[in-house]
């Protein structure tokens, strides 16, 4: 009985690095950062008496002595340059695993993870698409949220891999007991006329309308390499050349973007289906979920054009975003 006590009290792979993180946060903020415990506490959400009791455990074990000597240290430091480098409100770095597929999964569901704080009755939840944010659903607690709804933000493609745009969005909507709008349209048109003219319906109409209004904004981005399921799409693909020629980096919301985070003057540009990258600004909560060193021109590109005041990444990637 004891031993199966003792299984079911066992932490996940992710759920330990979470614990790390919030560990070596307290650490830094308070013996680095100079902050007070109250301060820590509404920094991150924490109440005094948890904040008070990490404390006490990282001074009884060892891990505070003169510096910091937790693992996820860097992280941390990371995750405050970061923040007054791009004016961001919230940073979220995680470590650096060998695995391409599994920092996707970690990226994604540290974003699960600051989602599900922010989450309340009532919000409008816009999602994008991709396996980073496929990742996110299992770190969002299950409940009624009845008073809520989630939509695409941006159009979909035209095979599902479990990741897609009505994919995600579902997912979430499922997670949130909530209703659920879609974009059912192909992201891209074949001329800007024909996407003028699908947005006179009423039923695209509104899924846009709401995703002007949401609460909430959940996205990740892709970068012009063969990585990029976008990439591998033949609209994009057959474009690929000229975009590059245009000075793109990669795209947010299929929007494709220069290295200062301007959309490209490229036909692509004028015949996708989503929100434009400047209306995510006046966002309540805007979560920008994408790591990777290949994916480092793409992310500073939106972090400088501060289309989002979230970001979750990797150790790597947040390494190269500080370097210059």
């Amino acid at each position: 009985m004891n031993g199966g006590g003792r299984e079911r009290g066992r932490l996940t792979g992710s759920q330990e690095i979470e614990a790390a993180q919030i560990r070596a946060r307290v650490a830094w903020l308070y013996f680095i950062g100079g902050l007070t415990q109250q301060d820590i506490a509404d920094q991150l959400g924490l109440t005094r008496l948890r904040i008070n009791k990490i404390l006490g455990q990282v001074r009884s074990d060892g891990s505070v002595f003169i510096d910091i000597r937790l693992p996820m240290a860097d992280c941390v430091e990371a995750e405050q340059r970061l923040k007054e480098r791009f004016g961001l409100d919230a940073v979220t770095v995680v470590p650096a695993l060998p695995d391409e597929a599994e920092q996707q999964r970690v990226i994604g569901e540290a974003a699960g993870a600051l989602l599900d704080t922010l989450l309340e009755n009532g919000m409008g939840v816009g999602v994008g698409w991709g396996k980073t944010l496929a990742a996110g659903l299992k770190r969002v607690t299950a409940r009624p949220m009845t008073q809520s709804w989630v939509t695409s933000v941006m159009g979909g493609l035209t095979r599902g891999s479990g990741s897609s745009t009505f994919e995600v969005a579902t997912g979430y909507a499922r997670a949130m007991s909530a209703e659920c709008y879609y974009l059912a349209a192909p992201l891209y048109f074949p001329t800007p006329e024909s996407r003028t003219m699908l947005l006179s319906h009423h039923g695209i109409r509104e899924t846009m309308r709401r995703a002007r209004a949401v609460d909430v904004a959940l996205l990740s981005c892709g970068d012009m390499t063969a990585r990029s399921l976008l990439v591998q799409t033949q609209t994009v693909d057959e474009n690929l050349d000229s975009l590059r020629a245009a000075g793109a980096v990669g795209d947010l919301l299929g929007v494709f973007l220069d290295a200062e985070g301007r959309p490209v003057d490229h036909p692509l540009n004028e015949r996708v289906l989503s929100l434009a990258p400047h209306e995510l600004t006046p966002v309540r909560y805007s979560i920008l979920a994408s790591g990777g060193l290949y994916k480092v021109p793409i992310v500073r590109a939106i972090l400088r054009a501060g289309y989002v005041k979230r970001f979750v990444t990797d150790e790597r990637c947040a390494a190269a975003l500080l370097e210059n």
